[in-house]
């Protein structure tokens, strides 16, 4: 595999990473948990809020990228929820801190991100095609 197919193809994995961290998260938007106390633990026995998740990238030695995954901060979010049996004493619990507008922005620039690390892998096939038609 040429260098330009092996940054292509971790391009597509980090524009993948990106999607299923991004599904993950919007599929848990509505996870709600007992809000944390203030050194971040729950009372015994009470669910807790989705973590939701965020990708870093990074670039790679030798060309290409690289990604990993870490819990947004802050994590969540306190709303009114009176009627949750883990709610605290003022109806509150904790949200996933879920931004749906800004995870459909990244879905769509992992989209074009995949797209265009595609295009850059059939111009790479198309270029060794030639390059051996020519020689043949």
């Amino acid at each position: 595999m040429s260098s330009i197919s092996s940054i292509a193809v971790s391009g597509l994995n980090a524009a993948t990473r990106r999607i299923e961290v991004s599904a993950s998260n919007v599929a848990n938007q509505q996870s709600t948990g007992a809000l944390p106390a203030a050194g971040g633990s729950v009372p015994a026995g009470a669910p807790q809020a989705y973590k939701p998740l965020q990708v870093n990238q990074t670039a790679a030695a030798g060309g290409g990228t690289q990604t990993s995954v870490t819990t947004t901060s802050p994590s969540t979010v306190a709303i009114s929820d009176p009627q949750a049996p883990f709610a605290n004493q003022d109806g509150l619990v904790a949200a996933p801190n879920v931004d749906l507008a800004q995870e459909l922005i990244g879905q769509l620039v992992a989209k074009y991100s995949y797209t265009a690390n595609l295009a850059t892998l059939k111009a790479d096939r198309d270029m060794s095609k030639a390059l051996l038609d020519a020689t043949a």
